[in-house]
């Protein structure tokens, strides 16, 4: 196998390859970018327009992503899997992934469109390296342009495998791409409704490409990973890669739709989350239900018909968000 088809390896040794650009037998050229980054480029003759971003270990501990990205990589170098689109493999977090941590300092995932400007440390600076990364990569006109970030979630979830759609004012959501993340195995999809600050929400609000944060399971450390079942997703993923997708009507029965209703911030030291520790993703929350106090006497209240809570975590920096209160909704305002 070509040593640039070990980036993992590379990443996890803190080391440079000493060839930064390999050939595979069947032509794909690998390209080594800087520390977590390799670009897949087919031989021309086989090109389909496709340009792929593939993101995990954005946060470091989320390692089931981490080691799908590895195998498609494997698959690639030793000419199993044969690409026609162009390909950017990103580990978002490398010091993070090295330690086995969440992150060192800071939450890259709440670095991007513009916030990693407003930091400081080597966090913030990585932040700006993968939108550079990115901005590069799907710098090309005329080609198809998607990303998915893949990560693990701190929590349990009544909803194991589930993606989150960013939202950009004037453009909607595309029913072929839900699709797409039914078939890769996707139980559920929620909708934003506003800018967010999210690595996808960057590539989808800055870069026009089709972006999605996939969240497949609980986090767990490097070899501990036989619970999250990712077989169709990668199954998926290799079909895009090699362009040879089924040809399937953009049918969504029994995927799960939900749009954001209130997100939850904390502002405060004095900020209180009303519910158990081990509160599992999308749990459902009664009409009246206290859900959070901060200063000011500041009160969530639940007022939505069926709403449920996922990402709840008190324990994010003040001014950014402790939990998403989510409610279901209908696939009528899709592309």
């Amino acid at each position: 196998m070509l040593a640039l088809g070990k980036l993992l390896d590379l990443t996890l040794a803190g080391r440079e390859p000493a060839e930064k650009t390999q050939l595979t037998v069947e032509g794909v050229r690998m390209r080594w970018l800087g520390e977590g980054a390799l670009e897949v480029r087919p031989a021309e003759a086989r090109d389909n327009g496709m340009d792929l971003l593939l993101s995990a270990g954005i946060h470091g501990n989320e390692t089931a992503p981490i080691e799908l990205l590895d195998e498609l990589l494997h698959g690639i170098a030793r000419a199993e899997i044969k690409p026609r689109a162009r390909i950017l493999f990103l580990f978002g977090n490398p010091e993070a992934i090295r330690k086995g941590e969440r992150y060192i300092e800071q939450d890259v995932n709440r670095l991007f469109n513009g916030r990693h400007e407003l930091s400081s440390g080597s966090e913030a600076l990585r932040a700006g390296q993968l939108e550079q990364f990115a901005k590069t990569f799907f710098s090309v006109p005329g080609r198809t342009r998607l990303h998915y970030d893949l990560h693990t979630a701190i929590r349990g979830s009544k909803i194991e495998q589930f993606a989150l759609y960013p939202f950009k004012e004037g453009r909607q959501h595309s029913r072929r791409e839900l699709a797409r993340l039914r078939a890769a195995g996707m139980e559920a999809v929620l909708l934003q409704s506003k800018a967010s600050i999210t690595f996808t929400a960057f590539t989808y609000e800055q870069l026009d490409a089709e972006a999605f944060t996939l969240e497949l399971g609980k986090a767990r450390p490097f070899g501990q990973n036989e619970q999250v079942n990712l077989d169709r997703l990668e199954t998926r993923l290799k079909q895009i890669i090699e362009g040879n997708e089924p040809e399937e009507a953009d049918a969504l029965d029994g995927l799960q739709l939900f749009s954001v209703a209130r997100e939850i911030i904390k502002h405060s030291d004095s900020f209180r989350l009303h519910l158990p520790a081990d509160i599992e993703n999308f749990s459902e929350l009664s009409k009246g239900y206290l859900l959070a106090e901060d200063l000011a006497e500041s009160r969530w209240i639940v007022e939505e018909e069926g709403a449920r809570i996922i990402f709840p975590n008190p324990k994010v920096r003040n001014g950014l968000r402790a939990g998403i209160l989510i409610v279901p909704t209908s696939p009528d305002q899709l592309a």
